[in-house]
């Protein structure tokens, strides 16, 4: 069992990347991971191996934000996800691999414009909105682990401190990482080869989580956020052209 040098490097960056988003500025940034180790492996190998390292990541974080959630945020969100998660399901399979990076590379980049422009923030919306953006989560996080995008959407309106929000954030994506170990097992997924795969860079993800946590106290998120979501464009960009547009 063998990878490029390109793909390790790229595996390595991706859940360092993932873990400071989790543990420091609420998983939004994290959306990079699939579409990066993409760029040198199928979505689904992507899917996989990041799958068992979010968990570990969870377990982590979780630690660090569990006190913090806003309980009726998550009762609203959660049950939608959980049916997005089974939609995933139910829909795997029907798209290729280069229609995957077109459809990733689309939302990576529209999610880094929004994010950047940022309109609506602080904008209230009713409930509604947030079982929908729950919805989408799950439908999203399923394929691709970008649930954080859609979760940030609707939590953003919310007005939530620093810590309500990413304590919210990491509860709500822990969750929804658990109810995908069923299906993911059941597409046949999980197999030892991912798996050890995604045990080998634990270390990696165990860093991640612990600079999120520094960064996030000693740098202003929003520069952090811009940074990265100025580089989702462009990784975006890169998986459109991949992807034969």
């Amino acid at each position: 069992m063998g990878y490029e040098w390109q793909l390790v490097a790229l595996m390595i960056v991706a859940v360092l990347i993932t873990g400071i988003s989790k543990s420091g500025f609420a998983g939004g940034v994290g959306v990079v991971a699939v579409p990066l180790i993409s760029l040198k492996a199928s979505p689904a190998f992507a899917a996989a191996i990041m799958l068992p390292l979010l968990i570990i990541m969870d377990v982590f974080s979780l630690r660090a934000w569990w006190r913090q959630s806003v309980g009726r945020v998550l009762w609203l969100m959660l049950p939608p996800a959980a049916l997005g998660v089974v939609v995933g399901y139910l829909t795997y399979g029907t798209f290729s691999d280069d229609l995957l990076k077109v459809v990733l590379g689309v939302f990576s980049i529209l999610f880094g414009c929004w994010g950047l422009l940022n309109p609506l923030r602080e904008r209230g919306m009713p409930d509604g909105v947030g079982a929908l953006c729950g919805g989408i989560a799950g439908f999203t996080s399923f394929i691709a682990h970008a649930g954080g995008p859609p979760l940030n959407f609707y939590l953003l309106q919310k007005s939530l401190g620093k810590e309500a929000f990413l304590g919210t954030a990491v509860v709500f994506l822990a969750a929804i990482n658990l109810v995908k170990l069923a299906p993911y097992g059941l597409l046949g997924l999980l197999t030892l080869e991912n798996l050890f795969v995604a045990m080998s860079l634990t270390p990696v993800a165990w860093l991640g989580v612990h600079l999120g946590l520094v960064i996030q106290k000693r740098i202003a998120g929003e520069l952090f956020f811009r940074i990265a979501l100025g580089l989702l464009i462009l990784l975006g960009i890169r998986l459109v052209v991949d992807g034969g547009w």
